[in-house]
């Protein structure tokens, strides 16, 4: 019999404890959550006061089945999911299913994966705490609730397959207001003016700004007349200490934040590379609110910025948690063992790592001491008055290791500037003085890292959740991430030098966005829709409200069923209103009419997303797709006839046509039933016969390239070459070749060695709707596999907890 059943959700993480535990435990996975709510119907029974309908997922049969038999060998079964309210639900789901006996049954959790952490997890068992599992279940059935009563209406109102989520849909929110905000945002100018100055000795020179912005060119213009023949002297020089302190340590979304910012990484593969650093033992888990550090972290990032820095670069303090409800206050993300400044792994993880151990290092750190210098210069015959700024660090504490970065793409750069020592009256010379053009910002798109940002400010979600929230709203298709390319404008300069003025016009670049987040015109009619039919939904504050009650639940001062209830019963009745009264959206728009049919052209959402129509639908009208970038909202009568001239006929090539179209997926050549998509850096109105010929044969080229080897005996096992390298395909399922093989000299049965050796880890495509439909019937049949349950509240789980 095994004396000891560790029980976790993930096999990295089982490799790493079993480390530390010695030959008398076994440590097992359940690969996450081993059941969900059932997807039969709704998955909860209403009319028996919220009861969920739980099913063990299909792949996780023989997970459990083995799990079963390990527990009847056992005398003691550990349950050591993570520490948060999902940890605490897969430790409740798995004392249920396994039919766990509470006297054999401990609970532990611990928010590092170290040796001492481990062992006194062990010290210090308990059993599963039933207000945790019953916040996650709440949640869980809220989600499920919202998501079943509107996605079938907005089927019917919108457009079929859609689907709403209670977060998700709050958060296309934000990104639909902020283009809005852009739409409607007033482009407005003023004239910046800057001036050049240096002494009669010539031996520095400084650059000052006008304290005061003219609306326009003639005001800018009449100013530097004023300045011909002007006497310029110091007229004050103010100097002032100043002081910089350190960020506090990494939260969930301060981390997402930050790895947005300075290394480009998504909110989802920042929480990837944060699991498995914390799986792996390297840092404290990356699921928090708390921007505490434990005494002994403290204590060892005392001694690590001591021995790297001096004492002079340290100072012991404490950093408070801000956010409200945090579930998880326990830690905030750090590294294990603060001593070691870098980590083996992947090039990605020592990255996350090394700004994870910079943010810790740096919030134990002294202030940076500065100076703050103020220079005041002023002009005999004007009375604005220029001023240059700067600032000297004296001693760098902190900004030794770390500086926070800023969301703002524009915020000005706070690096060292260095002014020279000047005294009040000394004379100065206008080398220069100019005035220059500059145009307001508009409101910036949200970045992953930004929306996470002001979902934390305005309370919606937890640290679990923001991630999943972003990847599902980009999933679905409300919300594109993408680059999109700048525009050109003019301005104007007006510069002063030797006392005589000179005018030019000159172009430049603005508005290039990278990595940032679009909504779609489905995304804008979904949310148009939902806030007129569902305001109290998709209201901010609701939300944060619903979140502070899975906190009073966490808390046990709430029941679960009651916040359901609660919430369910207004919002049914309004679903079965809105089903019955609302009008179907399409979100269509007249344009106007083309002047060459004098048929009217709408813009509308079609069967396959937005679409231009030119003509009534009882006068056989033609269709053409929108652009990328281009909305419902805001495309104009002209853009509109534009996609109109579609596909366009350029001549023949090998006896066949060519044309030039444009698609869902951007502009495109056409020959031969076959499609080459056009590069950025051709115009689709542009590109002639010969350049097109250019394209169709050098995608020929590539596509011949492709194939490396193929086997007549396995026709659907294939070595190809890929965007990332060779690579087999077998099957709708691909598998790496390694970097030292030469991938031309493969046999068959060197492929299928790799394809076995890769089979556990590989994604395999989906089987089809009627095999998977037929394995799920044989395996709800068994009685095993299906359990219908009372919420944590039962009486069993009473006993548990009493126990």
């Amino acid at each position: 019999m095994q004396e000891n059943l560790v029980i976790v959700e993930s096999p990295a993480k089982a490799k790493t404890i079993e480390k530390f535990l010695g030959e008398n435990f076994l440590v097992k996975s359940s690969y996450g959550h081993i059941r969900d709510l059932s997807k039969k119907n709704l998955g909860i029974d209403i009319e028996h006061n919220f009861l969920p309908e739980y099913i063990i997922s299909e792949d996780k049969t023989k997970v459990v089945q083995e799990l079963r038999s390990l527990v009847k060998k056992a005398k003691t079964v550990w349950l050591a999911s993570d520490e948060d309210r999902e940890g605490e639900a897969i430790a409740w789901h798995l004392s249920e299913v396994l039919g766990l006996d509470p006297q054999k049954t401990n609970r532990i959790v611990f928010h590092e994966i170290t040796k001492e952490a481990i062992q006194k997890a062990i010290k210090t068992p308990r059993t599963v705490d039933l207000n945790l599992v019953n916040a996650q279940q709440a949640r869980r059935i809220l989600d499920r609730l919202v998501g079943f009563e509107l996605s079938p209406l907005l089927w019917k109102k919108v457009k079929p397959s859609l689907s709403a989520g209670r977060v998700q849909s709050v958060a296309v929110r934000l990104i639909v207001e902020r283009e809005r905000e852009i739409m409607n945002f007033v482009q407005t100018s003023a004239f910046k003016v800057t001036g050049l100055f240096e002494p009669n000795s010539k031996e520095y020179h400084l650059k000052a700004e006008l304290d005061k912005r003219f609306e326009d060119k003639v005001q800018a213009k009449k100013f530097l007349e004023g300045c011909i023949g002007a006497q310029f002297a110091i007229s004050n020089v103010e100097k002032r200490p100043g002081k910089r302190t350190p960020a506090a340590p990494f939260t969930t979304s301060t981390l997402q934040q930050e790895a947005g910012r300075k290394l480009g990484y998504s909110v989802s593969q920042t929480m990837t590379i944060a699991q498995k650093l914390y799986e792996a033992g390297l840092i404290t888990y990356m699921r928090t609110d708390s921007v505490n550090l434990s005494a002994s972290a403290v204590n060892a990032a005392e001694k690590a910025i001591i021995a790297m820095y001096g004492a002079e670069y340290h100072c012991r303090r404490q950093h408070k948690t801000k956010a409200k409800g945090a579930q998880e206050a326990h830690e905030a993300i750090r590294p294990t063992y603060i001593e070691n400044p870098t980590i083996d792994g992947t090039p990605q993880e020592k990255r996350l790592y090394e700004l994870i151990w910079k943010r810790t290092i740096a919030s134990q750190m002294s202030e940076a001491i500065t100076e703050k210098t103020t220079i005041t210069i002023s002009a005999t015959t004007v009375k604005e008055k220029f001023i240059a700024a700067g600032e000297i660090v004296k001693f760098d504490g902190f900004l030794k290791v770390y500086k926070e970065s800023a969301d703002d793409e524009n915020a000005d750069d706070d690096a060292e500037v260095l002014l020279p020592p000047i005294k009040v009256g000394e004379h100065q010379n206008a080398v220069e003085i100019v005035a220059v053009q500059r145009y307001a910002q508009k409101p910036p798109r949200y970045a992953e890292s930004s929306l996470v940002k002001k979902m934390e400010e305005l309370g919606i979600g937890r640290p679990s959740t923001y991630a999943p929230t972003i990847s599902t709203i980009i999933n679905r298709g409300y919300v594109i991430k993408e680059d999109r390319a700048g525009f050109e404008r003019a301005f104007d300069t007006i510069t002063l030098k030797k006392d005589t003025i000179t005018e030019k016009t000159a172009k430049e670049n603005y508005g290039a966005e990278k990595s940032k987040l679009f909504p779609s015109d489905i995304g804008i009619l979904v949310t148009d829709f939902l806030t007129e039919h569902f305001g109290s939904i998709m209201n901010y504050d609701f939300t944060a409200r619903v979140e502070k009650d899975f906190d009073i639940i966490a808390e046990g001062s709430l029941k679960w069923e009651e916040m359901i209830r609660e919430f369910y019963s207004p919002f049914h009745k309004d679903v079965a209103e809105t089903m019955e009264t609302s009008k179907p959206s399409k979100g269509e728009k007249v344009l106007g009419t083309d002047p060459k049919t004098g048929k009217t052209i709408t813009v509308r959402i079609g069967r396959f997303g937005p679409i231009a129509q030119l003509g009534n639908s009882d006068e056989e009208p033609t269709y053409a797709g929108l652009q990328k970038g281009q909305l419902i909202e805001t495309i104009t009568l002209e853009e509109a006839l534009k996609l109109f001239e579609y596909p366009r006929n350029l001549g023949e090539f090998e006896e066949k046509p060519v044309q030039v179209g444009i698609g869902r997926f951007g502009p495109y050549v056409k020959h031969a039933s076959k499609y080459v998509s056009i590069p950025k850096t051709d115009s689709p109105g542009e590109i002639h016969l010969e350049r097109a010929i250019e394209l169709i044969e050098a995608k020929r080229k590539q596509d011949l390239e492709k194939f490396i080897k193929t086997f007549e005996e396995e026709p659907t096992l294939q070595v190809l070459n890929g965007r990332f390298g060779p690579y087999i395909s077998f099957d709708g399922a691909n598998y790496k070749i390694p970097k030292t093989t030469d991938p031309k000299s493969l046999t068959l049965e060197d492929c299928r060695k790799l394809i076995e050796e890769q089979a556990s880890t590989v994604k395999r495509p989906k089987a089809k709707a009627g095999a998977k439909k037929s394995a799920t019937a044989k395996t709800t049949t068994k009685k095993a596999a299906t359990t219908k349950t009372k919420a944590a509240t039962t009486k069993k789980a009473a006993t548990k907890k009493t126990k």
